[in-house]
């Protein structure tokens, strides 16, 4: 049985043709699912007698709703999102003035190890399919009943570990009988996997890259983040100056304050120097308190403050705005809460 969630609209001509079916039902058959179909009885303007064949051969994936946070400040709402396996994954919806974003995870767990990230603890469980990944667009587009304007897919998981998926998840978004959402209304973010950076600034060309640096220091970053053993921070700003010239568009590296190890002058001073005359953007992160990492975050004072020192150092940045600061906000936290309900 073929999830019809997981393929591109070329895929499923292809799929129709082996069941016997015209091709131009494709595009009906993947239409309905972008809006939000669970079951081919619902795709009216097929014939009982294909509605029938599809059940014979395939089923539309769902993600089951466990549970919802939501912010009484902001209105953010959290959902932790069950998978057909038993696995979870997390997703934020959150309104902004220019419409609603969603952030979206791509893998259930994550292997990267990231010392001060609450959805590694676990680690890796497995990729998720590009269906899961839309799934948790369509599945938050129903409860809310608000349309999706802007994805980031930053939530659990390396995007770059799963890049095939990825890629066919952002294709069928970006398809007019899918979502019809602009690339540009996309962003991905990694921690920094070079050869996939490469493949995204000539396949991807269209979508907005972000990097999570958090120091430009190798020896502070490879302390937190395990990944610079392999791609060290200087290698990594190379090839992010490569996709600035091969793309013309700008990078945001996200930079998370940890008290008293990323916050100093002398890091932030490096991080200058090592930016200038990049086209780039740093989005400052006061770090989410998350109590299995033993890091504290700087405050919003002085995230302020190295935002206006960057400023005078040609460095456009801000402090990212706090969504969800009465829920668990930090990636992981809602997951790694539910399992260790389940012990």
């Amino acid at each position: 049985m073929i999830n019809l969630r997981d393929l591109t609209i070329k895929e499923l001509k292809g799929f129709c043709e082996e069941i016997g079916e015209k091709p131009f039902r494709a595009k009906q058959i993947f239409s309905w699912i972008y809006k939000g179909a669970e079951s081919f009885d619902e795709m009216t303007d097929l014939s009982k007698a294909l509605r029938e064949k599809l059940k014979e051969h395939a089923y539309i994936g769902k993600l089951d709703i466990i549970r919802v946070q939501h912010s009484k400040t902001d209105g953010t709402r959290k959902y932790l999102l069950g998978l057909e396996d038993g696995n979870m994954i997390e997703s934020v919806f959150m309104k902004y003035k220019y419409g609603n974003s969603i952030c979206v995870s791509s893998q259930a767990g994550c292997r990267m190890g990231c010392k001060f990230c609450a959805s590694g603890l676990d680690g890796l469980k497995r990729d998720l399919t590009p269906g899961e990944i839309a799934g948790q667009i369509l599945t938050i587009e129903k409860d809310t009943g608000e349309k999706i304007n802007h994805i980031v897919v930053m939530g659990t998981g390396e995007p770059f570990d799963n890049y095939a998926n990825l890629k066919k998840f952002l294709i069928n978004v970006n398809d007019k009988e899918g979502l019809n959402l602009s690339m540009r209304n996309i962003t991905v973010s990694t921690c920094g996997l070079i050869p996939r950076i490469q493949d995204f600034s000539k396949e991807m060309k269209q979508v907005n890259l972000a990097i999570s640096l958090h120091s430009a220091d190798s020896e502070t970053r490879e302390s937190m983040m395990p990944v610079n053993r392999s791609y060290p921070v200087d290698d990594l700003l190379a090839a992010c100056r490569e996709y600035t010239e091969e793309t013309g568009r700008r990078i945001t590296f996200e930079y998370a304050l940890v008290k008293g190890k990323t916050d100093t002058k002398e890091q932030i001073d490096l991080l200058a120097s090592k930016l200038k005359g990049m086209l780039c953007h740093v989005n400052l992160i006061p770090l989410n308190e998350v109590k299995e990492t033993g890091l504290a975050g700087s405050n919003r004072k002085r995230a302020a403050e190295i935002a206006a020192y960057l400023e005078t150092r040609g460095i456009p940045a801000t402090v990212r705005r706090e969504l969800g600061a009465d829920i668990d906000a930090a990636c992981g936290q809602l997951r790694l809460g539910e399992q260790e309900k389940n012990k």
